[in-house]
């Protein structure tokens, strides 16, 4: 009987982590989204940029996880959070409402994964 052995490489790649806590709301300078304009029903934006500390050598996945809100209980909870413009040094965090729900603060988590 013949026993084959085969051994197959590649070579290692060095994996970054990166992550942090944001938190966000009407204390923070341009945050508008507890706003309500009559006849209004497009959606709001805030944008936090987020800078890490050390840069990535190739773009990294970023996962975003919504930890909290504060919002008006008089009119549905509507509310988005979506990384965008990821690069090597940071990404965009956005936190969206529309209609007529008031949001008076947010609180996230994000965590980089690469290279």
């Amino acid at each position: 009987m013949l026993l084959y052995c085969f051994r197959m490489y590649s070579s290692s790649v060095p994996w970054k982590v990166l992550s942090s806590n944001v938190g966000v709301g009407i204390l923070t300078e341009g945050w508008t989204l507890d706003v309500v304009y009559p006849d209004f029903a497009e959606p709001r934006s805030f944008i936090v940029e987020v800078v890490f500390d050390s840069p990535f050598s190739t773009i990294p996945v970023v996962h975003l996880g919504l930890t909290g809100f504060d919002m008006d209980r008089r009119e549905s909870s509507r509310l988005t959070l979506k990384a965008e413009n990821v690069t090597e040094s940071g990404f965009l965090a956005v936190i969206s409402t529309w209609d007529a729900s008031r949001v008076f603060s947010v609180e996230f988590n994000w965590l980089a994964i690469g290279a």
